[in-house]
């Protein structure tokens, strides 16, 4: 066999890694590229056993968490979170929001960032609730990672709109104050106003949460963090400054202190999805109001609620986690922008597909 002169020998072999790189940056290009081809709007519900962590991740690839569960727990909740975004296919969160202070959805922020990168946060300034306790303490924790000079920084407002690519983010509640104008398609008089009682002001961070509506072509999502019933009727009363949605996060956990029927049942959601643990949020009063919310198709549970028992519970197929130890189950939405949505349970499979018709269209109609 005849050997080539060094010379042309490294020259082949140079050649060969340049073609096979190129190759391999084509194709990383067009699987980027198929990713993002199918155009659709990525949710997980992450379960932080009754905390809040929820995680957006847009066709152009951008990605925003809301909250961020517990602290401690050998790093439990920053795992799951991490686990989900590989799922999707990220290896970084763009933008953290974090709805309010309390330490099931602030507390879990410094095991985060060691776990997934992350670009900016999100909040409504500074802390509120002074303590002298656990509030305070998962506050100043919070303000300790972000002195680290490595991320960006949000201030919330309502009306603002979040420069996340792929989605259209309008805060609607931050810091005690709220919207004053209707979003588009809102701005009707609220007829469940009058059956929704009046309740004393809350003083705690819950009051205070940043609330904010996602908007995907005809899609459209709520979430008001732990937002509480006195703040909701300011919000939707004398008229709906929301309009209505198609996927309602229902508030604080599915707990009795939020959940009016003033927002549950002006906002004519199709799904709503609630995020509670066994034994925190899922109140019987709250699986009440949305067992006989207008336009409710089905309730998404992250989990069985001991207290809601078997009358109140939605049906198993749509619980993510049951009674006994908790497996970490999530719930994953896909959606389109023609409104049309599934919504999926990571523990049994099931799937429902929420359709573009009529009642899609009624859902982002006055």
């Amino acid at each position: 066999m005849k050997r080539l002169p060094s010379r042309l020998l490294r020259n082949s072999i140079v050649a060969a890694c340049i073609a096979t790189t190129a190759a391999l940056l084509v194709s990383a290009t067009a699987w980027a590229q198929a990713g993002n081809a199918s155009g659709k709007l990525k949710v997980y519900f992450v379960d932080v056993e009754g905390g809040q962590s929820t995680l957006f991740v847009t066709p152009a690839g951008q990605s925003l968490l809301i909250d961020t569960g517990w602290p401690d727990h050998d790093y439990r909740d920053a795992d799951r979170i991490a686990a989900v975004a590989k799922d999707a296919g990220i290896s970084k969160i763009d933008y953290v929001l974090l709805t309010h202070y309390h330490d099931d959805h602030v507390g879990g922020v410094p095991q985060l960032v060691q776990r997934i990168p992350v670009g900016t946060f999100i909040d409504h300034g500074p802390n509120r609730e002074l303590d002298k306790g656990i509030t305070e303490k998962g506050y100043a924790l919070y303000q300790k990672v972000l002195a680290d000079g490595k991320y960006k920084h949000i201030l919330a407002k309502p009306g603002d709109v979040l420069p996340i690519a792929g989605i259209h983010a309008t805060i609607v509640s931050a810091d005690g104050n709220l919207l004053q104008k209707p979003l588009p398609r809102g701005g009707s008089p609220n007829p469940y106003c009058a059956s929704s009682e009046k309740r004393p002001a809350d003083q705690t961070e819950n009051s205070r949460s940043v609330g904010l509506q996602i908007t995907f072509g005809s899609l459209k999502m709520l979430d008001l963090g732990d937002l509480t019933w006195d703040k909701e009727m300011q919000l939707m009363c004398p008229v709906n400054k929301l309009g209505r949605v198609n996927v309602l996060i229902v508030s604080h956990h599915g707990w009795y202190q939020s959940s009016s029927p003033a927002l549950v049942d002006a906002v004519h959601a199709r799904v709503a999805i609630m995020d509670n643990g066994e034994k925190k949020g899922g109140s019987t009063p709250t699986l009440e109001t949305l067992s006989k919310a207008p336009g409710l198709e089905t309730l998404w549970q992250l989990h069985y609620s001991a207290e809601g028992g078997a009358a109140h519970n939605t049906a198993a197929e749509y619980i993510a986690n049951p009674l006994g130890p908790d497996a970490g189950h999530f719930i994953e939405l896909t959606g389109s922008k023609d409104g049309s949505f599934d919504v999926v349970n990571s523990r049994t499979g099931v799937s429902k597909h929420y359709g573009a018709g009529p009642r899609a269209q009624q859902a982002v109609s006055r």
